[in-house]
This record gives C-alpha cells, structure tokens and sequence, in this order.
C-alpha cells in the first residue's frame, strides 16, 4: 500500500522544503475558509499546521483510497476546534475534494467546527470536548501493542487542553505500559481561550511532569519542520511512549495574529484577511 509520500534519495533539507510549502497552502486554504464561514479558531490552527503537515507529507503511512486500511498510521487532533486545519491537510492529502472545503460550517456539511469520524474519511474519532483524544490514542497504541501490530499513533492536543484530569490518566496508563508506538505533540502556544495557560491553570515544568509518568520527552521549536521530521519519521526509536513538545505561536505566520489569545476564535475582517494572505505568501 502507498505511503504519504516517497522518502528515499531525498535530503532532510528537500524533504523539510516539500513539507513547508504543503504547510503554507494549509495555512492559506485554513484561513480562507474562517474567513469566508465567519467563524472558526484561526490562532490554533496556524500553530498547529507545521506538525500537520510534516506528520501528513512526511511521516505517516496511510492510504486516502482506502481510509480504513488496517496497516495505516493512525492520527488523532485532540485540539478538535482546529478543523480548518485539519481540513485542509486532509483535502491536500487525498482524502475528499479540495472544492467541499468552500462549505465549512454550512448547513448540512460534513465538514462542522468539530471532525466526525462517522463523516469524513480520514478522521479516526471525534473529538471537540477537550481531553478525550489522548485517551483514544492510548486505547488505539495499546490495541497495537496487543496485536503486535506495527502501525503507530500520533496525537495533537493543545496545550491548554492539558488542564484536563483524563490526559493524566491517559499519559500514566502509556506510561506504565511503555507504548513504544505513541507519539503526543503538545502544540505549545502558551494560550488558550482569553488567557495564557500559565496564567489559569500553570503546567511548567511540563516536560518533567511526563517525564515522571514514563514518557521520553523532547523539546523543539514547533515550526522548524527539519527538527521535526526525524522525530516523526520513525528514524529516531523509543522504547517509551514519546512526547513533543513543540513551541509554538499562536496565529503563526499572521503579524497581527501572533501570540494574541483574542485570536483564539477571532475572524479577520476583509482588510485583515487581505493582509493576512499577503504574509503569507512571503
């Protein structure tokens, strides 16, 4: 079965090169689409984008053909508001037609504020009630770990999302069963809803709280997609359930949006959103 994309002969810097563009496309096409539905969670899905597309254009093995196929990676976006993203990436990538993103959050749309697996090829489990994706992961890695199967499973769960009591249950349960095949990348913009999160419920030092539950940790900018590669690729082998904790801005690549939790679900006026695409496309 095919592969998101073929690797061999090709540099970490060709391949990083390949990711960013797909990166700046899902960026452009995520914005467009909060914009034009008048609502969305532009700041989340900017941050989260890189580690999308290095996980979709890199890393992961997956058919878009055939969705279900019993061997594909599997790849949960616990952070459910960020669907413009995930959206994007998933049009990109094969698995509906780029022209249904022009009904986001229409009525009778497949493609809602939050994934629904029942709707849309590609999404494994619904998610949006923030905290519930870690726990599938886990479920999904252990399930692996029974079979001796050799799919792994990625998460990506927002930072704030973190204050939830079920990641921790999750992450000891990982832990103590040293699930080998789970990766979770914390998308680290220090914001949430309204505020920073160290300023509602803190959760420095948090590479040492996983540490302490049985996890490898490893800290890089969440924007530096050749940092990120080898970590997703499987070319760099844990024994330990391993997470990333990938620094990251909130509203990355948008001046006016960056680092501004307002953007948290902000929409760009058409001024805004006329500049907004111009950096991007810098």
């Amino acid at each position: 079965m095919p592969e998101s994309r073929p690797r061999s002969g090709q540099t970490l810097a060709e391949r990083a090169a390949f990711v960013r563009e797909q990166a700046r496309w899902i960026r452009k096409r995520a914005l467009r689409m909060v914009f034009d539905a008048r609502q969305g969670h532009p700041g989340g899905d900017l941050s989260a984008t890189d580690a999308l597309a290095a996980l979709y254009f890199d890393a992961m093995r997956y058919d878009p053909a055939d969705p279900r196929w019993v061997a594909r990676d599997r790849f949960i976006l616990s952070k459910g508001h960020a669907t413009g993203a995930l959206y994007s990436t998933l049009a990109l990538a094969g698995f509906f037609p780029q022209e249904e993103l022009t009904t986001y959050m229409q009525p009778l749309s497949r493609l809602n504020g939050h994934p629904n697996r029942n709707k849309i090829p590609g999404v494994e489990t619904n998610t949006g009630p923030l905290g519930h994706g870690m726990p599938v992961a886990v479920g999904i890695a252990i399930a692996a770990q029974i079979d001796k199967a050799d799919y792994r499973t990625f998460i990506i769960t927002g930072d704030g999302e973190l204050q939830e009591g079920s990641n921790w249950e999750a992450a000891m349960t990982a832990g103590h069963r040293k699930l080998s095949s789970l990766t979770l990348i914390v998308d680290r913009n220090r914001l949430q809803q309204g505020a920073g999160t160290e300023d509602t419920v803190g959760l420095d030092p948090l590479d040492d709280k996983f540490r302490a539950f049985g996890w490898d940790v490893v800290e890089v900018d969440g924007h530096d997609i050749e940092a990120l590669l080898p970590l997703l690729d499987g070319s760099t082998p844990h024994e330990r359930p391993l997470c990333i904790i990938a620094n990251t801005v909130k509203g990355k690549g948008i001046s006016f949006m960056e680092n501004k939790a307002s953007w948290h679900h902000g929409v760009p006026n058409a001024e805004q959103y006329e500049q907004a695409m111009k950096e991007l496309d810098a």
